[in-house]
């Protein structure tokens, strides 16, 4: 294949990374797959050995990321493409987080992404040529009740992609923001997402009817996770590729509503707001 890429996926043991990995890979990629344990469960379950490395990464720990990517490149010997993945939900209200709760969602979600593009760039800026692509979220446009914390995340998500869109294009490195809807992945699974320790009654018509009805949800999504792996590498093998792009009938009509409640407050309050400058 001509056109094979070489790909660095992160959180690849499950969801949307290990559809992305599979769908990379049918593509005729080659293909590094970072997992926090149990490499060999991953690469037993893809028959493709020669063009699979499977590297054991936490993307918290910097000296292990650091690590990992210069494994994958001197294994296949340069990466074209990372897809920052890994990363999970917390449940609950802001009240209800403690600040150890809500520092290890921004250490994972924000923090160990930040750790993985710092690492990975020195080797793009080297060959002028690179794509990141950050995971976001439907959320990371409006905050949902109970996953204000996690939203947060993807905001700043978002946030970061956009600023680095504008630092590494003039060196030949796209950047995109994918942020799915809704997928029938294991996120709402058992296990799969965190919920904060304590709860508060006060919030119970709130943040408590989504935490009641959080699991009845799991495997409901209308998002296929295998047509979001391909879209995904599609992006990836693009010679324009967007810097957002929001997936799923869901995700754009949940960013429609909140464009529409946004332009709606600017107009009502454009008077006052245009004040405010010297006369």
């Amino acid at each position: 294949m001509e056109n094979r890429k070489i790909i660095m996926i992160t959180g690849a043991s499950k969801g949307f990374g290990f559809e992305m990995v599979r769908a990379a890979l049918a593509n005729g990629d080659r293909v590094i797959a970072t997992v926090r344990s149990e490499p060999e469960k991953l690469a037993g379950q893809l028959d493709h050995a020669d063009d699979l490395l499977v590297l054991v990464m936490d993307v918290t720990d910097e000296k292990a990321v650091n690590s990992a990517i210069q494994k994958g490149i001197a294994h296949f010997g340069h990466i074209d493409t990372l897809i920052n993945n890994a990363g999970y939900g917390l449940l609950g209200a802001v009240e209800e987080a403690t600040d150890a709760e809500v520092r290890k969602q921004y250490d994972t979600n924000v923090f160990g992404l930040l750790n993985v593009v710092r690492a990975i760039l020195p080797a793009m800026r080297q060959r002028r040529s690179g794509h990141i692509i950050n995971i976001s979220s439907l959320f990371g446009f409006d905050a949902a009740t109970g996953w204000t914390i996690y939203s947060s995340t993807k905001f700043a998500v978002e946030g970061i992609s956009s600023g680095l869109y504008k630092e590494l294009l003039p060196l030949g490195i796209n950047v995109t923001s994918l942020a799915p809807g809704l997928f029938s992945t294991d996120f709402l699974g058992k296990g799969s997402f965190a919920q904060t320790a304590a709860t508060i009654a006060d919030y119970s018509a709130t943040v408590g009817e989504t935490r009641d009805s959080a699991g009845s949800h799991h495997g409901k999504q209308p998002g296929d996770p295998r047509k979001l792996a391909e879209l995904a590498i599609t992006i990836a093998h693009s010679e324009k590729p967007p810097l957002h792009l929001l997936v799923g009938k869901d995700a754009i009509a949940w960013y429609r509503a909140n464009a529409k409640r946004v332009s709606e407050e600017v107009a009502v309050w454009l008077e006052a707001s245009e004040s405010t400058g010297h006369k």
